[in-house]
């Protein structure tokens, strides 16, 4: 004996398979995308500026010579960390941006 689901339900699993898939799919882009990007942040007046890609890794330092002070190398450090940290915000800024975008606000764990 066949059991018979009421019609409309034969493809609700496939429906969901589906969009599963082409969510992953839109994941998948959109982390090739950020991975591809550079952000910048810029502290002390832009007298340290650090470039951060979206794998999160430094790629650029700048410091203007200005800042660089022997007595006070503690202020420099702090600067360092600071743009550093500011720029792998931005980051996770966007990926969050993007994945708001893609799941429609919902929140899946472990992901991007």
């Amino acid at each position: 004996m066949k059991s018979r689901l009421p019609k409309g339900y034969g493809g609700g699993v496939n429906d969901m398979v589906k969009r599963a898939q082409e969510m992953q799919a839109k994941m998948e882009q959109a982390q090739a995308e950020l991975e591809a990007m550079e952000f910048t942040s810029s502290v002390g007046g832009g007298v340290v500026e650090a470039v951060v890609s979206g794998k999160k890794e430094v790629t650029a330092l700048h410091i203007k010579p200005e800042v660089v002070d022997p007595d006070d190398v503690e202020m420099l450090q702090d600067l360092i960390i600071s743009a550093i940290n500011e720029a792998m915000a931005q980051v996770e800024a966007k990926s969050e941006e993007d994945m708001q975008k893609i799941t429609g606000g919902i929140s899946i764990p472990g992901l991007m």
